[in-house]
């Protein structure tokens, strides 16, 4: 194997760790649908994610998906 092609395979692998992190962690997962429904919210005490659950119905599937990994 070439030194390109195993760099090449480094670089895919490392993408697909930082998106797979990213779809499980809802302060990436959810930023776009924070800032859309609830960017008046204080952070503190659960409430964002509180708010974000009130609004679920609306939410992307990624930050549903960050969401419900949580309560596992």
């Amino acid at each position: 194997m070439s030194k390109l092609s195993f760099a090449a395979i480094v670089v895919a692998v490392a993408f697909s760790g930082v998106a797979s992190a990213q779809s499980s962690d809802p302060r990436g997962a959810c930023k776009a649908d924070y800032d859309k429904f609830c960017a008046g919210i204080a952070p503190g005490g659960g409430k964002i994610i509180a708010c974000l659950n009130a609004k679920r119905d609306q939410l992307s599937a990624s930050c549903k998906t960050a969401l419900d990994s949580r309560k596992k």
